[in-house]
């Protein structure tokens, strides 16, 4: 039978970039009052600060991938 905890991410790959990430998320978490507040929605839910962080990343590297898809910006 499978793990019912959500599993986890795959921690291998580019080591610089998760580093980046998780650096942003925990940025994020203490000086954001939008990331504080999401946070704290999924504390009530239920999840760990682990998972708030696993899908804080999550997040972020959707936001920064759309954005390096996009190309630069128009000025």
């Amino acid at each position: 039978m499978g793990r019912l905890d959500g599993g986890s991410l795959n921690r291998s790959g580019n080591r610089q970039l998760n580093r980046a990430l998780h650096n942003i998320a925990l940025s994020r978490l203490r000086y954001d009052p939008d990331t504080r507040a999401y946070a704290d929605r999924r504390r009530i839910q239920g999840k760990t600060d682990r998972d708030i962080k696993r899908c804080l990343k999550r997040y972020i590297a959707r936001q920064l991938y759309r954005q390096l898809e996009s190309g630069p910006a128009a000025a």
